[in-house]
C-alpha cells in the first residue's frame, strides 16, 4: 500500500514536466537515467568496469562491449525502480549517446534505446556525447552560478581535450583541439608507467591522490611541452618527456616511493599548465571577436581532479583581475560519463518534437560542430 501511495505521490509531481530515460555506453560506464525537463534528477545509475580492465591498464574492447551487455538491463531497471517510474506509463521520451565513443559500446547502448522506444511507442533521440558534458551545468548549476550564453566550456576526459565557444545548446565552435592524444588518456598511460596501482575511480584519480601532498618545491622539469602561443593541445610530447626522463635515472626500479611521487606530480603540473595556457589564448581569441564570456564550464572526466580545478580557478583571475569570469564545474558525479547529461542534452529536441527515426546510426566519429551545421 505504501509502495502504491508512493508512486501515485511521484506521478503527480512528474505530471506536468517531460521524462526523459537516458542510456549512455561510450566507453566503459554502463549508465542510465530518468531526469525531467523541470531540472529534477529522479535517477543516476552508473555500473563501471574498473575491475574488469585494471589488468590491461586500459579499456579493452571486447571486454568493454560483453560488460555492457550483461549490465545495460541492470542499469536501465535500477534507473527505473530508483525513479518510481512505469516505463509504459510515466516515461515521455528515451534517448541515448549515439557518439562519438567506442563504436561496438555505442551499439549496445543505441540498440537497447532504439528496441525499448519502437516497442514501446516513445519517440527517440541520438545525442552527441561532447554536448552532453558542455552542457551538463545547465542542469546541476544554481541560479547564482548558471552559465550564460556564450560561454567558453573546457572538454577534458579520456577521448576528448576540447574548447569549446558554446552559443546555444547546439551551436558549438571548437577553438582549440588536440592534434593528438586527449589529455585523460595520457594521464592513463603515465599512471600505467608509474604502476599506480588504480583507486575505484579509476588511473586518473589514482594518480591524483598518488601525488597530492607533493610540494611544489619537488618539481622536475620534465621540458617545455605547453606550445605557448598556438591554438593546439598535444599532450603525446609530455608522455615522451616522462619516458625519456625514466630512462635517464635507470628505469622506474631506480626511484624510491619519493621520487617516483615528485614525477607523477611534475607531469600532472605540466599537464595543467599547458591547458591554462589555452584558456588563456582562448580568452583573448573571444575578446578578439568582441565576444565578452562570462564563464568557463569545465566538464569531463579530468574535470574531477581537484589540482585542476584550483589551477583553473587561479589561471582564469589572473587572466583579468577585473572581470569576475565565473568558473563552473559539475557536481564530480556528473563529470565522468553518466547518463544525466545525455538526458539534458535531449532535452531542448524533445520538447521541440524533434525526434530521431528508429533506423539511426550511431557515429563513431562526429565533430560537435556538425550538431548546428545540421549534419546528422
Amino acid at each position: 500500500m505504501l509502495c502504491a501511495r508512493r508512486r501515485a505521490l511521484f506521478a503527480l509531481l512528474r505530471r506536468r514536466s517531460f521524462t526523459v530515460l537516458a542510456i549512455e555506453s561510450s566507453a566503459d560506464d554502463t549508465c542510465a537515467a530518468v531526469v525531467t525537463s523541470d531540472k529534477r534528477i529522479l535517477s543516476n545509475v552508473v555500473i563501471t568496469q574498473l575491475s574488469l580492465h585494471e589488468q590491461f591498464r586500459g579499456i579493452e574492447p571486447m571486454t568493454a562491449i560483453q560488460a555492457h551487455q550483461r549490465n545495460m538491463p541492470t542499469a536501465v531497471r535500477q534507473a527505473l525502480e530508483i525513479a518510481h517510474v512505469d516505463i509504459v506509463r510515466d516515461v515521455d521520451g528515451i534517448c541515448f549517446t549515439r557518439g562519438p565513443g567506442m563504436p561496438g559500446c555505442l551499439s549496445v547502448g543505441m540498440n537497447a534505446s532504439k528496441t525499448l522506444a519502437a516497442v514501446l511507442n516513445k519517440p527517440l533521440v541520438g545525442v552527441h556525447h561532447m554536448q552532453g558534458h558542455a552542457l551538463t551545468s545547465l542542469l546541476t548549476s544554481s541560479d547564482a552560478e548558471m552559465p550564460q550564453f556564450p560561454f567558453l566550456t573546457l572538454l577534458v576526459s579520456g577521448g576528448h581535450t576540447l574548447l569549446l565557444l558554446a552559443e546555444s545548446n547546439t551551436k558549438f565552435k571548437i577553438l582549440i583541439n588536440t592534434v593528438d592524444q586527449a589529455i585523460g588518456r595520457v594521464i592513463d598511460k603515465v599512471s600505467a608507467l608509474l604502476d599506480i596501482p588504480w583507486t575505484p575511480l579509476g588511473p586518473g584519480d589514482a594518480l591524483e591522490k598518488y601525488c597530492q601532498d607533493v610540494q611544489e618545491s619537488r618539481l622536475i622539469y620534465l621540458g617545455d611541452s605547453i606550445m605557448r602561443g598556438r591554438r593546439d593541445f598535444s599532450f603525446s610530447g609530455l608522455h615522451s618527456q616522462m619516458e625519456r626522463y625514466l630512462h635517464s635515472q635507470g628505469g622506474l626500479g631506480s626511484l624510491d616511493e619519493d621520487h617516483k611521487k615528485a614525477l607523477a606530480y611534475s607531469f600532472q603540473s605540466s599537464a595543467f599548465a599547458q591547458l591554462e595556457d589555452k584558456v588563456h589564448l582562448a580568452l583573448k581569441w573571444c575578446e578578439s571577436q568582441s565576444i565578452y564570456v562570462n564563464h568557463l564550464v569545465v566538464s569531463g572526466g579530468v574535470a574531477s581532479n581537484q589540482y585542476l580545478r584550483r589551477r583553473l580557478a587561479t589561471c582564469v583571475k589572473e587572466f583579468d583581475p577585473d572581470r569576475d569570469i565565473g568558473l563552473v564545474f559539475p557536481p564530480p558525479k556528473y563529470c565522468t560519463d553518466n547518463a544525466v547529461m545525455i538526458a539534458w542534452a535531449s532535452m531542448h529536441r524533445f520538447l521541440a518534437q524533434d525526434y530521431d527515426d528508429y533506423g539511426v546510426d550511431l557515429r563513431a566519429k562526429w565533430s560537435i560542430e556538425e550538431l548546428y551545421q545540421g549534419k546528422s
